[in-house]
């Protein structure tokens, strides 16, 4: 089993707006193949750099999805983290991402609204030359306080992230 079984994510009551996180990725020929292989997504746009060229891209690009997956898991794994859970997403693709080429994605919590127990965090990636690549607007339930085995009802577990 994991050691990560039992990290917890920040609850929305140790979120607040300003809070940010930056996280810079690289997408692989590996990674677009796998997708390619699991989603059977055989555009050719993708994957062929003549055929991208003749369609006026530079080379084959990285799928939309594979940069959604980035900000995704970005929020699964690290603001808020483990137990989010993302209820709305909306993307803009703003100019595409090559194979290797380097994006950083700045999160920055945005809105944390305590009634209906989300947070707002507002996404921008660029690349290595500053040019905004993506922006993204994500709506996140994050974790509710840990209860461990053992403590009283009323008792809520400390769990460092």
């Amino acid at each position: 089993m994991s050691e990560d079984t039992h990290r917890q994510g920040k609850t929305i009551d140790e979120l607040s707006e300003g809070d940010s996180l930056t996280v810079n990725e690289s997408v692989s020929d590996r990674d677009v193949l796998l997708y390619l292989g699991m989603t059977n997504d055989n555009n050719p746009l993708y994957i062929q750099d003549e055929y991208a060229k003749n369609m006026d891209y530079k080379a084959a690009i990285v799928p939309p999805v594979l940069l959604t997956g980035i900000i995704t898991r970005s929020v699964s794994k690290l603001l808020p983290g483990p137990g989010s859970q993302v209820v709305n997403l909306s993307v803009n693709f703003i100019l595409p991402v090559y194979h290797e080429e380097d994006v950083t994605f700045t999160f920055e919590v945005i809105k944390v609204d305590d009634m209906k127990e989300v947070v707002t965090l507002s996404v921008t990636g660029v690349n290595d030359d500053d040019c905004r690549i993506v922006d993204a607007v994500v709506m996140v339930k994050p974790p509710i306080k840990a209860m461990l085995a053992g403590n009283d009802e009323n008792e809520s577990a400390e769990v460092s992230v």
